[in-house]
């Protein structure tokens, strides 16, 4: 068994689709699970429509047309004057979603967002699963919601891993017997049978989660790089290849914010000992990286990771008392209330300043929230770096003529909060 995933720019349009499915006949049989994301930029666009309509402005319904125009236009390529059945599919993909926004009277963002971003991959997979069955590749489109299952937390399922472990095989068995299988990433499904999605750019976590619960031999994520690379390489032109990485060096890249792998993706394999390859869809006959237990990751290169759009929030007590223990429950806590991941911390005598992923809405939550117990500035529009593995050089390098607002330092890691100059 061995499960593939294929990202948005793998399967962008009509010409990378082609590509998907040559890279499938050229690795025949059956035992496989592939899992696709949406087009290219879909998710973007359904954005936008979830922001028109959360926002009451009736051009939602337009927006939400342009994304099915624009998957007509695959599509034609595609299929040609034999188009119909997929255009048909589509086109219910598309207005059930607009059924359902008619309907809704929810104003929950996080519900609506997970039950309209989600069509971006509902939509790609039905082009790619048709298109695969027109080129003499026998496969079963396979709804991620029937097998994978999450709690109720929207735009971050968590996922039953009971429940998930014993149906998931159970769906996926008797679907090999007659092709391949074809499925979502990035989709959940909640007890009430609703949608949620696993966080941006889940899809490698859906294709870690079939690979654990079908004790996959390996599992490959086809990038549009060669493999693991020690910088983003359209950031960094001089960027190395990694050919092997451990699970342990792998997490820690992840944690930091390496977007090659998603983070949750790594705990899975590593349970079962399931390798990861990450190989290039550009180049599909490199042998790209593999991520195992066994890999030599002794003589790493400096690893670059950048995050931009940070926010620093610096909270003083009022009192000008010191930062205590109970000081910084209340902080952790409502961190944790309301899903605010901290990249970065910093403590002082009576400031305790973060890091954190720019997000407005929680971010306001947590700071009215707080706004009675502490003073709070906030500084946004700035990058958080991390190095791993450092030197002085590629240090210097990076931060010359830069204002640093933080700076902490291990054996084997630098971060800085910079600003831009």
């Amino acid at each position: 068994m061995n499960v593939y995933k294929f990202g948005g720019a793998s399967v962008k349009d009509a010409h990378a689709v082609k590509n998907v499915i040559k890279i499938l006949g050229e690795n025949s049989g059956n035992n496989k699970v592939v899992v696709i994301s949406a087009m290219g930029k879909t998710t973007n666009d359904l954005e936008a429509v979830i922001n028109s309509y959360y926002a009451e402005n009736t051009d939602w319904s337009n927006l939400l047309n342009v994304v099915f125009t624009k998957h007509q236009t695959i599509i034609a390529e595609l299929f040609g004057t034999e188009n119909t059945d997929t255009e048909t599919a589509v086109k219910h993909i598309i207005d059930k979603t607009a059924d359902f926004l008619t309907q809704n009277s929810s104003r929950n963002y996080n519900f609506i967002y997970d039950q309209v971003v989600s069509i971006g991959e509902y939509i790609s997979t039905t082009i790619v699963s048709y298109y695969a069955n027109k080129m003499g590749l026998n496969n079963t489109l396979l709804d991620a919601k029937q097998c994978i299952f999450t709690d109720n937390a929207y735009t971050e399922g968590k996922i039953d891993w009971r429940k998930t472990e014993k149906e998931l095989p159970e769906a996926v068995a008797p679907l090999l017997k007659s092709g391949f299988v074809i499925t979502q990433g990035f989709v959940g499904c909640t007890p009430e049978n609703f949608t949620t999605t696993l966080g941006r750019e889940g899809s490698d976590y859906t294709a870690a989660i079939f690979s654990y619960a079908l004790n996959a031999e390996r599992m490959t994520v086809w990038k549009d790089v060669e493999g693991i690379m020690n910088a983003d390489p359209k950031e960094f032109p001089e960027a190395q290849f990694i050919s092997e990485l451990s699970y342990h060096e792998a997490i820690e890249m992840t944690y930091y914010g390496a977007s090659v792998i998603h983070p949750k993706t790594i705990k899975p394999i590593q349970n079962k000992n399931i390798p990861l390859e990450v190989r290039s869809f550009v180049n599909s006959a490199k042998r790209g990286s593999v991520i195992s237990a066994n890999a030599n990751s002794n003589f790493l290169p400096p690893i670059i990771i950048k995050k931009k759009e940070q926010v620093l929030l610096s909270f003083t007590v009022k009192d000008f008392s010191f930062i205590a223990e109970d000081h910084l429950s209340i902080l952790f806590s409502k961190f944790a209330e309301h899903r605010l991941r901290i990249n970065m911390m910093q403590n002082q005598a009576i400031s305790f300043s973060v890091a954190v992923d720019f997000k407005r809405e929680k971010i306001d939550h947590v700071i009215d929230e707080l706004a009675q117990d502490f003073s709070i500035n906030r500084i946004e529009k700035l990058t958080l770096l991390t190095i791993r593995h450092y030197n002085e050089g590629i240090v210097n390098k990076l931060t010359s003529g830069k204002d640093i607002l933080l700076r902490q330092i291990s054996r084997t890691n630098l971060q800085v909060l910079l600003r831009e100059v």
